[in-house]
């Protein structure tokens, strides 16, 4: 085939791709709040996060963070975002792993905390995005009631966009979310022994 010939075809092709996709992007007329949630074993789900969150600070939201089990330790996300001022109210309300606490009541306590802030920041109209990162956590280990916790996302007003971000969330809540992304590890380099690192991990 001639190179003309090639290039007729991939333009008739295209066409055809292009009037397929307008008219499958023209189909979609719903615009609402969304559910996101990032699960699975793999790294990138707050990180995800934080990249949802940079796009929608460039669109003018307002944000809200909550961080359940992660406890105040500086990260670069947060220096960074504290450039932003008030357009982003953050709250790192974990006080770190399970395995580190190693206090059962004090880390029910810590979630119990950090829910009522999300609820308080899921009430604020000022706020267009909120991300509620290792909430899977805090739910796996029952520090919060599932039933709650769903209801209370299913609930929120309508404009509003919540990612929930941690590993095995339960099927209750990924039933009630319009947007599922499962983050699957296929390799990781702390299996070679390379420890986190400053600007990659934290």
């Amino acid at each position: 085939m001639s190179e003309s010939n090639e290039d007729a075809r991939h333009k008739s092709k295209m066409e055809n791709r292009k009037a397929i996709q307008d008219a499958e992007v023209a189909s979609k007329t719903i615009e609402k709040g969304l559910l996101i949630v990032h699960t699975g074993k793999g790294k990138g789900k707050s990180t995800a996060a934080w990249g949802l969150m940079l796009r929608a600070l460039g669109r003018g939201f307002r944000i809200g963070v909550v961080q359940f089990g992660k406890g105040a330790w500086e990260t670069g996300e947060r220096k960074a975002i504290e450039k932003f001022g008030d357009q982003v109210s953050w709250h790192t309300l974990g006080e770190g792993f399970t395995w580190e606490t190693q206090d059962r009541a004090r880390d029910v306590a810590a979630a119990k905390r950090a829910w009522a802030k999300a609820k308080e920041l899921m009430a604020d109209p000022s706020i267009g995005l909120v991300i509620l990162d290792e909430l899977n956590i805090a739910l796996r280990y029952d520090h919060l009631p599932i039933a709650e916790v769903v209801e209370t996302l299913r609930t929120r007003r309508p404009d509003l966009h919540v990612v929930v971000t941690g590993r095995n969330a339960k099927p209750e809540l990924i039933d009630a979310a319009d947007l599922v992304t499962e983050m699957n590890l296929v390799k990781h380099h702390f299996a070679a022994g390379v420890k986190a690192q400053e600007g990659i991990e934290f």
